[in-house]
């Protein structure tokens, strides 16, 4: 009945809480970069992921164990920049480049569906075909609004004349396409961007377009270029765009030069909150630049609070005081609260190029951010191998996927982080906030749950003791002893254990936990 008990402190006088990693490509895997991840709103046990070229991931127990690599495959080819969502409903989409034998690179967006959480999927259907033309770039968003345009699929993406092309009379624009029958057909491309780029693939092209979706089913998109970042909406269900509206410099450009990696760029990520939190309505973009120095990468916010009609202040999200790179962000929203969420590659507590992984949180609408180490070792990425272009995240109800790759001798890697928000509440980087001061009994995660769950406990520094005896047992309705998960002496800090209820039936359980004088009772529900 219980699967393990997985204890992730350190104890040398203040406690550094540790999220467990778990590794999503196989050891085989050596390549995959470029990542995404998703969280199925209707089954937060299940998540799909995906990495470049071609692989796909998926995990029914909530991110704890993956599939095997599975090389993703199309009639019209599969070609990187990978993008997985799940829909209101469950319907997984996985958007990709093309590279078709009928047809030439690039020449189309391929977005796949599944209905059975990537098992199977559909051969696709290409958007945006218009000959010489090259289509890159991506992203998909889904509409989870209780909107009339609820369950509506959109998908916006970068137009090349010729990619990589100097010539002055190529240029590039931003396009978009939409579904309103979960994928079965999709919309002929209209233009969004008013203003276009170059089509050299650096700072003077427009790149950077993801899309979201708002508590009324507004679509709102934001990309970078040579104006800086420029943002658009449509109040329409993406029928019809307005005039591109300014938002802020980007200082230095979105194509920028970080010691160690191939390439990097700061294109922003668009996100609203459609929660019923204060923050309801409000618009987020995120993004990095150099403006601080070509020796200091940081992650910048800004907001908007009247539907991106007006920007207010932008925000520094790492919150070191080092002169040291953080780069390859990407921003989410909690759909059932409103809190958000970063990741990035961080350096400030590193030599030379050796890379961390952080989280940034914010629960007061942006206007202040904590960050969280979620990476359990360090490592160096080689400028000599391509590293991708972004990481990903993934939340909801609390439940936070970060994905990212890292390098060892060479080698690529794909990881999550098991991480939870109840688990922020206690800090864990900064020293005055590392100490564990209390006991606490957090609510369990998934819940409900099937077949297992996490239970999470904190135990405090400040009591006399280096150890307490701790007890952790769950109990039926009728008050009857399930299982006893733990029985020991153990240290200060946080700790998790997981639960499984694959041998009892479906109903409510309690958890008890009994350390020093502290006694406390949750409620959790096992659903099969």
């Amino acid at each position: 009945m219980i699967k393990g008990i997985l204890i992730f402190f350190l104890f040398s006088g203040i406690v550094s809480a540790q999220f467990p990693n778990y590794r999503i490509s196989k050891v085989s895997s050596t390549s995959p970069e470029e990542v995404t991840i998703a969280i199925n709103p209707a089954d937060p046990n299940k998540m799909a992921a995906g990495a470049n070229l071609n692989f796909f991931y998926a995990s029914s127990n909530s991110g704890k164990n993956w599939s095997e690599d599975r090389l993703h495959s199309a009639t019209l080819g599969v070609w990187g920049d990978p993008c997985v969502i799940y829909d209101a409903l469950g319907n997984l989409y996985y958007a990709h480049l093309s590279n078709p034998v009928q047809g030439y690179w690039i020449d189309r967006i391929v977005i796949q569906k599944s209905t059975d959480n990537g098992n199977t999927f559909d051969d696709g259907i290409g958007v945006g075909l218009t000959y010489p033309k090259n289509q890159d770039k991506e992203w998909l968003a889904a509409d989870c609004s209780n909107s009339q345009f609820k369950n509506n699929i959109y998908v916006a993406w970068t137009e090349f004349d010729d990619y990589g092309s100097s010539n002055p009379n190529d240029s590039s624009r931003i396009l978009f396409s939409r579904t309103t029958n979960h994928g079965n057909s999709w919309s002929s491309q209209i233009r969004i961007s008013d203003h276009g780029g170059n089509c050299i693939d650096e700072d003077e092209t427009v790149e950077g377009a993801v899309p979201a979706v708002g508590p009324d089913g507004e679509v709102y998109i934001a990309w970078s270029g040579p104006l800086g970042l420029i943002f658009d909406k449509s109040i329409d269900g993406g029928v019809t765009f307005g005039k591109d509206i300014f938002i802020t410099d980007q200082p230095g450009g979105w194509d920028f030069g970080v010691p160690g990696i191939y390439r990097c760029n700061g294109m922003p990520i668009t996100a609203c909150d459609i929660s019923n939190s204060p923050y309801r309505g409000n618009v987020y973009v995120g993004w990095s630049d150099q403006r601080n120095g070509t020796d200091n990468t940081d992650i910048f916010f800004i907001k908007s609070s009247d539907k991106g009609e007006t920007w207010g202040e932008t925000i520094k999200v790492n919150d070191d005081q080092t002169s040291r790179h953080q780069f390859f962000t990407w921003m989410t929203i909690d759909s059932t609260n409103g809190n958000i969420y970063f990741i990035f590659y961080d350096r400030r507590n590193t030599i030379g190029n050796e890379t961390e992984v952080y989280i940034a949180r914010s629960t007061d609408g942006g206007d202040s951010f904590t960050n969280y180490k979620i990476s359990q070792s360090s490592f160096i990425p080689s400028s000599t191998i391509f590293f991708g272009d972004y990481t990903n995240i993934a939340v909801y109800n609390g439940v936070i996927r970060p994905i990212w790759m890292r390098m060892d001798s060479g080698d690529l890697s794909v990881w999550t982080a098991n991480v939870h928000d109840s688990l922020l509440v206690v800090g864990v980087e900064e020293p005055n906030n590392l100490v564990t001061k209390n006991y606490f009994l957090y609510q369990n995660y998934p819940n409900p749950f099937n077949p297992s769950t996490i239970i999470s406990y904190a135990i405090p520094s400040n009591v006399r003791r280096e150890t307490q005896d701790v007890r952790l047992t769950v109990y039926d309705v009728l008050g009857r002893e399930v299982a006893t998960l733990v029985n020991e002496q153990q240290q200060p800090g946080i700790h998790e254990v997981e639960f499984s209820g694959n041998n009892l039936n479906s109903g409510i359980y309690f958890y008890e936990i009994a350390a020093g004088k502290f006694r406390k009772t949750n409620k959790m529900l096992l659903i099969k």
